[in-house]
């Protein structure tokens, strides 16, 4: 899955602050500098820069898209609780004020009517560093019905993605009118953050969905692996560069002016069947995804970044990358992945299989009696930024659904789609011009 999946991109938002205020407490008094991953010198050499703890939440573009991936990510999905703009706009203007002071390390802000004696303030992130926290805001196709009196607004590709070959959805983790993208580098305080946004929500939103991740970047700064122990997320552009404001920004004079600056993002979750992949031979796995799993080259290749040869062939004449690799399907249909691993055990009410699923054993294998791994629920919350999806992501997905040799180890069991608006400036909310 390493062309079509997962993060990997270059931060290109500028230092933050390195404190954070206690939220909470008998004192305001300034908590201790982190200094996350810092290395230490030799005696005689200046302490070396601490790493920002913040990322800024206000700025022409959303944090959380460019932004190099967190370790840990949290997707909410969340429904209007009533068919009016007014509820729209104050659930929307109330997470802005939250995600503001959150981002930042700064108190919560205390909900409209909150009793005496009563506070926002939960003291489970005091003393805690802001861990590169973003939130990121995403509108679904379900907002631009006749609820909101937006259809002359909606998003000239937001639509509800196509029925794909091979989907086993549940439709418990589908759609939804407003998404958040909650990252951060501390589990904590993405929990935090979560809880902080569900306060809000009373009267205004009902929760549709939740799916967490995780990401864990090699020491050496390389390429992360997925749950088949792939790299994954090798061919995404790079922030900062051409292709990537291509792939990734909305621009075109098709889409409304409010979405300019913006970008769509595509949600999958992924089951991945690790057991049956593991009892894979090492050359078969190689075989369908189209890159080596040690190194991650193509298998004609060297080096993980060499090129991708579609013509090249073994000495055989075979095709060295097969007819249905994975990699051969998408080649050359860029979008940002930014997506996260996730393993919730056997909750086999939430794999999308049965308890007895049909699977095949590769030759020799032993007899054996099984340990339970059709109930496993693991894989990836593939969370892909672009901004023309039906070249994009429908395409990819089209080509994957028709031929992938990837498929019947993985199933696709969550799906939702969202428009991205662009940045929000000091003093705005999310959408006002959206809203206006």
């Amino acid at each position: 899955m390493s062309e079509s999946t997962t993060a990997g991109s270059n931060s290109d938002s500028p230092a933050g602050r390195v404190t954070r205020r206690a939220l909470f407490g008998a004192s305001l008094a300034t908590a201790g500098a982190a200094a996350v991953g810092a290395v230490a010198g030799r005696a005689t050499a200046p302490d070396p820069a601490p790493a920002p703890s913040t990322e800024p939440f206000h700025g022409a573009r959303q944090a959380g898209i460019s932004t190099t991936a967190q370790s840990h990510a949290l997707f909410l999905s969340v429904d209007v609780a009533r068919p009016d703009r007014a509820t729209l706009r104050d659930l929307l203007t109330g997470w802005t004020a939250t995600a503001t002071a959150l981002t930042a390390g700064e108190p919560l802000p205390e909900t409209p009517g909150t009793a005496p004696g009563f506070s926002a303030h939960t003291d489970f992130a005091t003393d805690l560093e802001p861990a590169r926290l973003t939130l990121t805001f995403g509108l679904g196709p379900s907002l631009f019905d006749e609820r909101f009196g937006l259809a002359a607004k909606r998003p000239r590709h937001l639509h509800p993605l196509p029925e794909f070959p091979g989907d086993v959805l549940n439709p418990a983790w589908c759609g939804g009118d407003v998404l958040v993208q909650i990252c951060a580098d501390d589990a904590q305080i993405v929990s935090h953050a979560f809880r902080a946004l569900r306060a809000r929500m009373p009267g205004l939103g009902r929760l549709r969905w939740t799916q967490h991740g995780f990401l864990t970047h090699p020491a050496d700064g390389g390429t992360p692996r997925n749950m088949f122990g792939h790299k994954d997320g090798t061919a995404n552009p790079r922030s900062g560069t051409a292709a990537f404001d291509r792939a990734v920004w909305i621009d075109s004079p098709d889409e409304p002016g409010w979405l300019h600056g913006g970008t769509y993002l595509v949600f999958r979750k992924i089951r991945m069947k690790t057991a049956e992949w593991d009892q894979l031979p090492l050359a078969e796995q190689d075989a369908v995804i189209g890159r080596r799993r040690s190194d991650g080259a193509p298998l004609h290749g060297t080096h993980e970044l060499d090129p991708v040869d579609l013509e090249s062939r073994t000495a055989s004449g075979e095709l060295a990358i097969p007819a249905s690799a994975h990699i051969r399907l998408v080649h050359d249909i860029p979008m940002l992945r930014r997506s996260y691993t996730y393993d919730y055990g056997a909750l086999i009410a939430n794999a999308g299989g049965t308890t007895e699923e049909p699977h095949v054993h590769t030759s020799g294998t032993p007899e054996h009696t099984h340990g339970g791994h059709d109930q496993l629920d693991a894989g990836l919350l593939f969370a892909a930024y672009m901004n023309n999806p039906p070249a994009q992501f429908i395409a990819a997905q089209r080509a994957l659904a028709a031929g992938d040799r990837l498929n019947p180890l993985i199933q696709h069991t969550g799906s939702a789609f969202f428009a991205i608006p662009p940045g929000i400036p000091q003093g705005g909310s999310i959408a006002d011009t959206l809203l206006s």
